[in-house]
């Protein structure tokens, strides 16, 4: 695998942006969770005046084997429908980026369908969807390097386009599947606990989905793997998700905010901070949705989500809606004054 050189922050910095934060005319502490994002903002980007230029949004495509076993109420053609709505602005993804101003790249990393005459969409198709887990490894290691890579690139793209923050956002249907058997093999919960509804399972269909990926996890757990921690990350994933780890992982790498939402997008941030811990302080957590295990998997981390909305659709549409809350925290530490200069006698 690709090797990234990602540094935790440097907290040597951190007394002084604190400094500033305490002395803006407002009681100590009374912006709460904005002066915490602040800190954090200032210490990704090492200033005491951050910015969030050119906001970019990373909507990943991709179709999975594990699909053909009926665990999504949703057929697999709904992934290159929407793949091709999003083109024509008609998704939420569409309507939350025009309203925040981010600029999305729609991406075809391994939809079962041919995209390629399809103005809007950026093409790195590895393959038609990812092979069937029940079965076999979804991707074979040279794949999965080729996946890692694509996201690192278009994080390349977007910062050359001057970016400081990034949101990252999927559609695949089936790829709550894989998450939840991620879940499982990173936190030790049981895998039941791990399976919700995904896009509208029913219980009878929740059940079955249990038995098809406890299936899967047997023959896995049967099957003589090299010992690496990328091998569970190529064995279930998709090809968007670890698209996404690469994306996550250059944007840590290169000091960008990264906005994570959703539950595919906390098991591939989860993913990403198993191969590199000091890529959780470019994180912000920005939503906890209904999914079952979503919150239980942020508690693993211990990441702190700024909303909780409900939402379940997916596409980073969460870390879009949370992204005023992370302006405004930028926006108090630039554009508040102080007391000196603001003539306020400081009273602690």
């Amino acid at each position: 695998m690709k090797q990234f050189a990602i540094q935790p922050t440097d907290k040597s910095f951190a007394p002084i942006i604190q400094a500033k934060i305490d002395n803006l005319n407002k009681p100590k502490g009374s912006l709460g969770r904005l002066e915490e994002l602040a800190l954090q903002i200032c210490l990704i980007q090492q200033t005491l005046e951050p910015s969030l230029a050119h906001p970019c949004h990373l909507l990943l495509g991709g179709d999975h084997g594990i699909e053909r076993e009926g665990v999504s109420v949703s057929p697999r053609e709904v992934t290159w429908q929407q793949m091709i709505n999003f083109t024509r602005g008609g998704g939420g993804v569409n309507m939350f980026c025009r309203q925040h101003g981010f600029k999305l790249r729609i991406v075809d990393v391994g939809v079962d369908y041919d995209l390629s005459g399809i103005d809007g969409i950026i093409h790195r198709k590895i393959a038609r969807g990812t092979r069937n887990f029940l079965y076999e490894p979804a991707m074979s290691e040279a794949e999965f390097n080729q996946a890692i890579q694509i996201g690192c690139d278009l994080v390349d793209d977007c910062i050359a386009e001057g970016s400081r923050v990034l949101s990252i956002g999927e559609m695949g249907i089936g790829n709550t599947s894989p998450s939840s058997i991620w879940m499982h093999l990173f936190t030790d919960m049981p895998l039941k606990d791990c399976i919700g509804a995904g896009a509208g399972l029913d219980t009878p269909g929740i059940r079955h989905k249990y038995e098809v990926l406890s299936k899967a996890l047997v023959n896995y757990q049967s099957t003589p793997h090299h010992p690496s921690p990328i091998t569970p990350l190529a064995y279930f994933g998709g090809y968007e998700m670890i698209a996404a780890i690469g994306a996550m992982l250059k944007a840590a790498e290169k000091h960008l905010v990264i906005l994570v939402d959703g539950f595919i997008m906390t098991a591939c941030a989860m993913a990403a901070i198993l191969l590199y811990p000091a890529a959780q302080d470019y994180m912000i957590f920005t939503h906890c949705g209904d999914e079952s295990g979503h919150k239980m998997m942020l508690d693993a981390i211990e990441a702190k989500p700024l909303l909780h909305l409900g939402l379940r659709l997916g596409e980073g549409t969460g870390a879009l809606c949370a992204f005023p809350i992370v302006d405004s925290a930028v926006r108090m530490i630039n554009e508040m004054n102080n007391f000196d200069n603001a003539r306020i006698t400081k009273y602690f």
